[in-house]
């Protein structure tokens, strides 16, 4: 009985730190806090009307993901990727995520790609495709649990604010729409050779259009 009176409190932090964590990196995908840009605890523990306690704890979980870089005596700022980690990262992604997409074609029920497609096409009418994120849920069904920790757990982030980034390039949005039916309708076509060509192909065209980002940033 005790011990469950002292770990509701617990939970309750734990619950709290993590809604937190989630409200931040939505400021980081979003660009209202820059790459580069300082993250002040205070002016965020007051914009969610929380203490500075669930906000320090929401830092040290986003620096542990890569996504905050904090020196002694420093101010916690958002990383910036610089070109060299970006082409690191997305040349994995290349090799990981064509692997992960044909396995999911190969080992994912009819009736779960199907569903994943028909969620796919009404996230996009909406106009909602980031909210649905179709490279985890791949990864998700692709049968491999390696692969699944490394996308949807340990690179999830970090790869997802790349991903934001990469999609500031004219354009690259939609085109990163029409990519990913292309790659839905392949797996629903059990093609796993084609779905695994096209996950690359779709990787190589982020890449791309991130170069193009981080130049232009660059030259500003």
């Amino acid at each position: 009985m005790s011990t469950t009176l002292n770990t509701a409190p617990e939970r309750a932090q734990t619950t709290l730190v993590n809604q937190v964590f989630e409200k931040i990196f939505e400021l980081l995908l979003s660009g209202e806090i820059p790459l580069g840009g300082v993250v002040n605890e205070a002016v965020l523990a007051e914009r969610f009307e929380v203490s500075r306690g669930p906000v320090r704890e929401a830092v040290m979980q986003l620096q542990g993901r890569g996504l905050i870089e904090k020196s002694p005596y420093q101010k916690a700022r958002v990383v910036e990727l610089s070109v060299a980690d970006m082409i690191e990262i997305f040349q994995l992604r290349e090799s990981v995520e064509g692997l992960s997409v044909r396995l999911a074609t190969l080992n994912m029920p009819d009736a779960e790609i199907e569903r994943l497609l028909n969620e796919f096409e009404e996230a996009d009418q909406r106009g909602g495709g980031a909210v649905l994120d179709l490279h985890a849920r791949i990864a998700e069904g692709c049968g491999n649990s390696r692969i699944r920790s490394l996308l949807c757990d340990e690179l999830y982030y970090l790869l997802r604010l790349y991903r934001a980034r990469s999609g500031e390039a004219p354009g690259r949005r939609a085109d990163a729409s029409v990519e990913h039916w292309q790659i839905l309708r392949a797996m629903k076509a059990r093609d796993a050779q084609l779905a695994e060509s096209l996950m690359v192909a779709h990787i190589s065209h982020a890449t791309k259009s991130l170069q193009e980002v981080l130049a232009e940033q660059t030259r500003n």
